[in-house]
């Protein structure tokens, strides 16, 4: 780009402050959530949501925990109307929920307003019009008496009108819309001029609502301009300091939460930042962000895909694969080394007394917002050992060692390589029968083993085994079956190789429960290359023998 082309753009100021304290503090709790998916987050779907999406909606973010939910613009749709009223008329509404309806500083609109929720037990009215330099010239054509003069206007008109909802609790909210495009002084004075008009009071707190519009800067400048808005006001007290940010700089949430540590009290924002343009802020990410600091969001997310599946329904959206925390592979590895910590961190987890979540690149648990572990690891030609010895241990309680994981790997790269595509668990497990269980040249038909003495482990193995076509009575004697079986093998097919190795484990409990036997023997070649085998059976006793002519296969397969 020339500097003809960036040059047109002016980088936002600074704010002047003696005392910045923001960037000292932490976030302690969560702040008053108010969602505004139904009036901010409708309004910028292509189809905005009928009765029936916007009730579906309404019951999902009060089933969340939402106390505070902007319903609409009722003075401006009727389909908002209609919306308000059926919610009020058909007792919808629970106890611990206000509902929040915007409005213009214009009469008319204000009246609709009133009448919209008339009989409502709670309520936040939330009266706005812009005060921004750029809209006061080119929207407005006012000066900075004229636009202060359209919001206290407004708020006279509403005070006046305050006996009209005298039944219910209301709660009074003012917005100086494009704030982050507004000189500070005057945002200031046109805020103290509405809470005078309010009468606001430490026991009558006025809703001050101070919306990035449009994301104009960097977070710290949104922090800085909260903080001397608070240094400022002439009496803290009688505010309730609420956030409303957008995310056209892709940084909303960032600026949300540096604006929280300078001392704002309340957040406006949507599930998954459905909105205008780039979007508001995104309430599942900040509560997350939250909840994984140890702060609970009085927010629940434990069954995310629930959201996601109300969330796409009502806006008519897709949640993003990739969106922090929600999204379908945002807990799921693909390459081999970050799948081999994810796998010894679930590991490290299970064997230890603590129960502080610690996993590499796993910040929360999937477990705690209604994640199964299933797709944790995901494997692709960029995976290593092991993702293939995660699935198999997760999918189908098979818990191979290190080293058969090397070989088993390979054929899983082998077939990744090929394909180009994602190897899924049913493929690894076609796979690992196909490398460790299928038929080869030799294969057991009978066996039997007795003990020679009550005392001692020599034992007696006698045994049916197939090779090509031909079957053979083997025997011989041993330490024990294994041992006595490898004995029988080897003398009457003039084998070469040592055992080295054994391990078992059960598949599944209950009295069909499988055994799962590995075995590695060596080949006393150049390489000394080891060979892995592996038995499934209900036996303990059998598992181990078929483990050991599984070996022997794959090392005649691999010498031919």
């Amino acid at each position: 780009m020339s500097e003809e082309t960036y040059s047109k753009y002016t980088p936002s100021g600074l704010v002047e402050i003696k005392s910045r304290t923001w960037p000292n503090n932490t976030i302690k709790k969560a702040p008053i959530w108010c969602s505004v998916d139904l009036r901010d987050g409708n309004q910028a779907l292509i189809e905005p949501m009928d009765t029936s999406r916007k009730l579906r909606m309404f019951k999902a973010l009060v089933g969340m925990g939402f106390k505070e939910i902007e319903i609409g613009f009722p003075s401006a749709s009727e389909t908002d109307f209609q919306f308000c009223r059926y919610l009020i008329d058909n007792n919808l509404i629970p106890e611990d929920v206000t509902v929040q309806v915007l409005t213009q500083a214009r009469e008319h609109l204000i009246d609709k307003t009133f009448e919209a929720l008339s009989g409502c037990k709670s309520a936040i009215l939330h009266l706005y019009n812009s005060v921004s330099t750029l809209q006061r010239r080119v929207v407005f054509n006012q000066d900075r008496e004229g636009v202060k003069k359209i919001a206290l206007d407004g708020a006279q008109m509403v005070f006046d009108r305050l006996n009209k909802l005298q039944e219910t609790k209301l709660q009074l909210q003012y917005s100086p819309e494009s704030f982050t495009g507004t000189e500070l002084d005057y945002a200031l004075d046109v805020c103290e001029t509405v809470l005078d008009c309010w009468k606001a009071s430490k026991s009558n707190k006025v809703i001050i609502n101070l919306p990035a519009t449009v994301e104009m800067s960097t977070p710290n400048i949104y922090a800085d301009q909260i903080e001397w808005m608070l240094q400022n006001f002439s009496d803290r007290d009688r505010i309730i300091l609420s956030l409303h940010p957008h995310n056209d700089r892709g940084t909303g949430v960032a600026a949300t939460e540096l604006a929280l540590m300078a001392g704002a009290d309340r957040v406006e924002g949507t599930l998954f930042g459905n909105g205008e343009r780039t979007g508001n802020v995104d309430i599942v990410t900040l509560g997350l962000n939250m909840f994984t600091q140890g702060i609970d969001p009085n927010l629940d997310f434990s069954d995310i895909n629930k959201l996601i599946e109300t969330a796409e329904f009502c806006n008519q959206l897709p949640v993003h694969q990739r969106h922090p925390y929600a999204g379908s592979l945002v807990h799921t590895a693909f390459s081999g080394s970050h799948q081999d910590a994810i796998r010894k961190g679930m590991d490290a987890i299970k064997k230890s007394n603590e129960d502080k979540w610690e996993v590499p690149y796993l910040p929360i648990d999937p477990g705690d917002i209604g994640r199964t572990y299933e797709a944790i690891i995901r494997v692709n030609s960029q995976s290593g050992k092991a993702g293939s010895a995660w699935l198999l241990e997760q999918d189908h309680n098979i818990s191979i060692p290190r080293g058969a994981q090397i070989q088993f790997s390979q054929a899983v790269q082998s077939v990744a390589d090929n394909t180009g595509k994602e190897i899924t668990s049913e493929i690894i497990w076609e796979i690992f029968q196909n490398e460790f269980l299928s038929k080869g040249k030799f294969e057991l038909h009978k066996f039997k083993s007795k003990k020679l003495s009550k005392q001692g482990n020599k034992e007696l193995v006698e045994a049916t085994v197939e090779h090509e076509g031909k079957k053979t009575k083997i025997s011989a004697t041993g330490n024990g079956p294994i041992s006595a079986f490898v004995n029988a093998i080897k003398d009457e097919f003039d084998l070469t190789f040592r055992l080295t190795d054994f391990g078992q484990n059960t598949r599944s409990s209950g009295s069909s429960a499988e055994a799962a036997a590995f075995i590695e023997i060596k080949v006393p070649d150049e390489n000394g290359v080891s060979v892995y085998g592996v038995g499934i059976d209900t036996s303990i006793t059998l598992a181990p023998i078929k483990a050991v002519i599984s070996a022997i296969n794959r090392m005649q397969k691999n010498r031919v």
